[in-house]
């Protein structure tokens, strides 16, 4: 008898860690809508939104660049690409063509921390239609790139700068859980905490020779707790204000690798690729 009680107990306490590992999920930065846990449904504070203006993907960062990948490289060609190659350098108050990858806008907030310093032009970042039979229009990844600064030459813009997010959340459960819908006075107890990592990458392109260069800032992450009624809300408003944090920290880590005056501090260049612990900016 005691040897069945123990295996029960063994069972339930492998049930109730499972409850609480919760469950983890990695979006774009442009479809950032709160998912049910187990679900690929979104839920939008705002309600259903136009069909016209929904997530269709994002950009290739091939396309940006007009680097092709079917091309044919010769040793000498690299060393022409290496003597040839200049580092970007962006003047103050010039005009910047902004694209956020699958988006038709670029957010709010990182517009307005890019018109601090530059004069900016929204541009969309949707990618091509998919075809009747699916797959994404085929296209030559130089071509659009030339395509891309001739609009930007247009527009007044000397560079092109995309950018790419990725949110990663997890859900944990809290031994709250089970009471959830309690009412206390006027609020709820919280049953479930929220881990939101916002992970960025910028592209710059030089629009009159194609010269480029990518950037990755530091990820910012944060906690929050909620309660089931509100969860949609409350994960909605936690990205939001990640999201106007990292584009602060991102900009304000442009400026200072690629600016004149950013470059006259005598600031080292951080390796853009090197690994490094997400920090959190959120109270």
């Amino acid at each position: 008898m005691s040897n069945t009680m123990k295996t029960w107990s063994s069972i339930l306490v492998l049930a109730a860690c499972a409850g609480l590992a919760g469950c983890v999920s990695t979006r774009s930065i442009s479809n950032s809508d709160y998912r049910e846990p187990g679900t690929a449904s979104h839920t939008s504070p705002a309600g259903p939104s136009d069909p016209a203006f929904a997530y269709r993907g994002e950009l290739s960062e091939f396309d940006i660049l007009g680097v092709a990948r079917d091309q044919t490289a010769f040793e000498e060609d690299i060393q022409q690409a290496l003597d040839k190659a200049r580092p970007i350098r962006l003047k103050p108050h010039s005009t910047i063509l902004l694209i956020q990858s699958g988006a038709m806008f670029p957010d709010g907030p990182m517009v307005a921390e890019l018109t601090k310093h530059f004069t900016v032009v929204p541009f969309s970042g949707r990618p091509p239609a998919r075809d009747s039979i699916g797959s994404l229009e085929s296209r030559d990844s130089t071509g659009f790139s030339r395509s891309l600064r001739l609009a930007a030459a247009r527009a007044g813009a000397e560079t092109i700068l995309c950018y790419w997010g990725i949110l990663e959340s997890a859900q944990e459960k809290m031994a709250t859980k089970a009471v959830s819908w309690v009412p206390l006075v006027t609020w709820f107890v919280p049953d479930e905490r929220e881990h939101v990592r916002i992970r960025l990458k910028l592209a710059l392109v030089d629009v009159r020779t194609g010269d480029w260069s990518v950037l990755s800032p530091t990820p910012l992450d944060c906690t929050e707790s909620s309660v089931g009624l509100r969860r949609a809300v409350a994960v909605h408003k936690v990205v939001e204000r990640l999201k106007s944090q990292a584009y602060g920290a991102s900009v304000e880590e442009f400026m200072r690798v690629y600016s004149a005056e950013g470059m006259s501090a005598n600031h080292p260049r951080p390796n853009a690729t090197q690994p490094s612990e997400g920090q959190s900016f959120l109270r």
